[in-house]
């Protein structure tokens, strides 16, 4: 058993060193979540930094969609003692002000993507439910999450371009989740083979200009309700944050697949008028490509990759078949986001912007093929 910096404050939760977590599922991660956009269909940047402890891995990716460029930028090493650096050889996070300001690192590298960009928080770091699921008796998911909206100011540089990135302009949101989900190399799939199951979801953390609001919904095959949100946050942290009852979440698809084109989502706060807000995705970046979410069998997230530091650069154009024929999976979206029937708080507030992520994935009521 090894000390580690972590272990001289005073924040240990069992009797153990704080580099060790208190369970012994491998698939125990602790990770970071931002995306940054200009409001608009031009660029698209996404980056997580991950560690899992039982796996002894710690890695980062840092996607950028722009155009017909899908480009991704990834590292990874061996863990080692000290869970207070965040660093994956040229990505970094750097926690300024907790809940409230961070840096967000890639340096420059021979893959033609880097950043360095100073997160701020719009509204108050906000808790979401437990997510957890038990499939075919074992827990896959058992997990807690918050999320946040904010803006960004520094620089992405892609392929030799420097986009000057300032708050006016530049949204999005961002997470740290920890716990348990599949992660890391292929385990036997055991009774896991019987059925792969349904993965029916949507998270849609939307900003506008005084306030947010946090949504999930997630479904089984039958349609039953494993996880859901829906809340209003403002801006202003003397208003508590408002509850909106069972979020209804109505897709409309690209006729024959699962491409969601626009969506309405309606909500029910308890004892005050129901109303809906439509999304619709204008930059679809999908999330299982370059990043390590699960369709390459060399890189996923957690899997050992030497003792060396690794790092990796992939990118794709869109306009060409074989690529484009790459893109599947978990969409992460810029999405405009609109108050429908003047059901928005304010004028100045009825049109926003932020992250709509779904996957539509196995049987569900809702698909007819």
């Amino acid at each position: 058993m090894t000390l580690s910096p972590l272990d001289d404050y005073p924040i240990h939760q069992a009797p153990e060193v704080m580099r060790h977590v208190t369970t012994s599922d491998r698939n125990f991660y602790d990770r970071y979540y931002f995306n940054a956009h200009g409001c608009s269909d031009e660029l698209m940047l996404i980056v997580g930094i991950g560690q899992y402890p039982n796996l002894g891995v710690m890695d980062a990716f840092g996607l950028v969609r722009t155009g017909h460029v899908h480009k991704a930028v990834r590292a990874s090493r061996e863990l080692g003692i000290d869970r207070m650096d965040t660093s994956v050889g040229p990505f970094r996070v750097e926690v300024l002000e907790g809940l409230k300001r961070l840096r967000v690192v890639l340096d420059e590298n021979e893959h033609g993507l880097s950043f360095d960009l100073v997160w701020e928080g719009t509204i108050p770091a906000t808790l979401e439910p437990p997510h957890y699921l038990r499939w075919q008796e074992r827990v896959t998911f058992d997990s807690r999450r918050l999320a946040q909206t904010g803006r960004w100011t520094g620089t992405i540089v892609v392929d030799g371009e420097t986009i000057d990135v300032t708050p006016d302009r530049w949204w999005g949101s961002r997470d740290r989740s920890w716990g348990i989900r599949p992660v890391g190399e292929p385990e036997p799939p055991g009774i896991q083979v019987k059925n792969a199951g349904t993965f029916y979801w949507l998270y849609t953390p939307m900003q506008f200009e005084d306030h947010s609001i946090l949504c999930i919904v997630q479904e089984d095959e039958k349609g039953r309700r494993l996880l859901e949100e829906a809340v209003r946050v403002w801006a202003d942290e003397s208003r508590e944050p408002e509850y909106l009852g069972r979020p209804e979440y109505r897709p409309e698809y690209v006729d024959g697949t699962r491409e969601v084109t626009t969506a309405t989502i309606g909500f029910s706060p308890p004892g005050g008028s129901p109303f809906a807000v439509r999304g619709t995705p204008i930059l679809p970046v999908h999330m299982m490509v370059g990043t390590g979410y699960g369709l390459e069998p060399g890189w996923k997230h957690g899997m050992y990759q030497g003792p060396d530091l690794k790092v990796e650069g992939v990118s794709y154009d869109l306009r060409k078949e074989d690529d484009a024929a790459r893109m599947w999976g978990m969409v992460d979206a810029v999405a405009r986001y609109e108050y429908l029937d003047g059901a928005a708080p304010t004028p100045s507030s009825s049109i926003g912007h932020g992250l709509f992520e779904y996957w539509p994935l196995g049987p569900h009521p809702s698909f007819k093929d």
